[in-house]
Parts: C-alpha cells; structure tokens; sequence
C-alpha cells in the first residue's frame, strides 16, 4: 500500500504558460468521441460478455472452459508466464470464424502499481516505444499462440489490469503481422505506450472500461508539467467511465488523460484498490444492460485555475506544491 501511493501522491510542479497552450492543442488534436452503434444496453451486454471471459482467465481450466462454451467457444490453448502467475488462453469460435485471447492481471494490485514504472523502450514488432514488462509478457504469449492463429477469422483480445495492457500490446503484435484484428476490450488497464505508439495504433478499435475511483488506468498519473514531455505515456482508445447506477461516461484523448486531476487533492485508501477488482468491474456494468444512460464527466480541475494561481504563487514566493518552493 506504501508504494501504491508514493505513485500516485507526486508533488505538483510550477505550470507555466507554454504547457497551457500545449495542453489546449492537444484537446483539439483528439477530437470528439465517436458514439458506439447499437444502443447503449446492447453495448454493455457486449461488454459484459467480455468481462467474462477477462474474468475467466482468473480460473483453472475447467472454469475456462464452462465460461467459453456459454459464450460459443472453444479452448484452443492456454498457459502461464513462468514465475509470474500470469495466465492466459486462446480461445475459438468456428462458427462465427473469430477468435479470442484473454491474459489475467497480477493477483496483487500494489505490485501492479509499482510495475508500471517500467521506462519505454524501442519495440521492433511495432514501431513504437512501449513499456518493456508488458511488451515481455505479450512477447512470451504471442510466441506460444501464434502457431494456433487462424488468419481467416477476426481476434479480439480482452484482459484486465496488466493483463489488459499485454492484451493491447497482443492486437498491437496481430496488427503489425497483418492479421485481422477485431474488437480490443481491457479492464482497468494501465498505459503502454507514449503519444506517437498511440497516434500510429489509433486504428485499432480499443475500448478501455475503468470505474471512477481505480487508480491503476491513471498511472504512471500524468503531471501538466509532463505536457513538454512527448514521450510520456499516453492511453490510446475510448474510455468508458462506469458510473453508479446505469450511468456511464466516455473520454478520449485528453480528457481521459486528465481524469487524474480528480486525484490530486484526494488521500489515497484501500476503497481505491477494491475499485479495480473485476468484480467491482462486473457489478457496474450488469445494471447498465438494462437502461443505460451516458451522461458528461465532471471534472472539477480548471487548467486556467492552475496556471493563474500558480503564477500567482511563483510572484508573491508562496510554495508552488508540496514539498517544492517557487524560485
């Protein structure tokens, strides 16, 4: 629990005007939010199919099997990282010719917060900079699965927590060899790649579900002063925000990056950690199969509020955020 939050409690840095405007063209680059077709239930119904199957890869074989033959599918192949307790599973339907490939995340949460340090390193299957843990994983998998690949059917990959980011990482790799690459579905994923890996892979159909208080989508947590930075990480995909009820919000691009502001003034507690469980995950979307109703994000984080009261501080000598004193 230290570790988890030293991550996300960073001190605040001095805002300057040059990463104002950096941030205002990076709201116009993203652009707005595509509405998904279908109504909204038969989205998280969709949705929630995959949520079983990310959930799936929790379980023993047996387990795995029960849940995919409920769903149309059969086990193709399954195994684990070794030394890591990371399991995942290939899995196919012949009868809608698609295939799928589900990886479960680490079974504790603070180790989960910690291995996203990991610096980006230069990725050759893909082009990009990516986190170099993540990328190992999707390395180790995609050499076990590759010979069960079917190249006339669709893959759609589904995972949560680090499993959701070795499962982007996974399509990123099918992508890159020419397969054809369906639906990408993660829970509670963190970020794998920085602003240039996420504008190459924009094509990708990537939906990443969070709820509002799970930490782990936020981290490494963006600092404004990190703007200057183009190698920072970046999400890439649609964020669905699983609001109470059957509520939800959608972000992209910024707006989602920014949704770690929410945090800067809030104390970190064990109620964070149970929020990226996939069972939290699964309570939030079941009543939204029902009614759902998209409403807007509210953020209370002013960008004009923190570079005015910043520069405010920096001319009169106050402190510019904990543990930091203005120049």
């Amino acid at each position: 629990m230290k570790s988890y939050l030293l991550i996300m409690n960073r001190p605040a840095r001095r805002f300057s005007a040059v990463h104002l405007v950096a941030l205002l063209l990076l709201a116009a680059l993203t652009g707005p939010v595509i509405a998904a077709a279908g109504t909204d239930s038969e989205r998280f119904k969709i949705l929630y199919d995959y949520a079983l199957i990310a959930d799936a890869a929790y379980r023993g074989k047996n387990g795995v099997e029960k849940i995919l033959a409920a769903q149309g599918y059969v086990l193709t192949t399954h195994g684990e990282l070794p030394g890591y307790g990371v399991s995942y599973f290939l899995a196919t339907s012949d009868t809608a010719q698609q295939q799928i490939l589900s990886v479960r995340g680490t079974s504790n949460v603070e180790n989960a917060m910690v291995d996203v340090a990991f610096q980006l390193l230069a990725n050759k299957p893909t082009g990009i900079k990516l986190h170099q843990g993540f990328a190992l994983s999707a390395d180790y998998i995609y050499d076990k699965v590759k010979t069960h690949l079917n190249r006339d059917y669709r893959i759609d990959t589904t995972g949560h927590s680090l499993g959701g980011a070795t499962a982007l990482i996974l399509a990123m790799y099918l992508d890159a060899a020419d397969y054809t690459v369906g639906k990408v579905i993660t829970f509670g994923q963190p970020k794998v790649t920085n602003m240039s890996g996420s504008r190459k892979y924009s094509h990708l159909d990537v939906t990443r579900v969070v709820t509002p208080k799970d930490m782990v989508p936020l981290v490494p947590p963006l600092d404004p002063m990190d703007l200057m930075n183009m190698d920072i990480y970046w999400h890439l995909g649609t964020e669905l925000v699983l609001q109470p009820g059957n509520t939800y919000s959608e972000l992209e691009g910024v707006d989602s990056m920014m949704r770690a502001t929410d945090f800067l003034n809030e104390m970190l507690t064990q109620k964070n950690l149970q929020h990226h469980y996939m069972t939290e995950y699964m309570n939030l979307i079941t009543p939204k199969m029902v009614n759902a109703r998209r409403v807007p994000y509210e953020n209370d984080f002013s960008i004009y509020d923190w570079f005015n009261n910043n520069s405010e501080n920096v001319k009169s000598g106050i402190s510019a955020g904990p543990g930091h004193t203005a120049e």
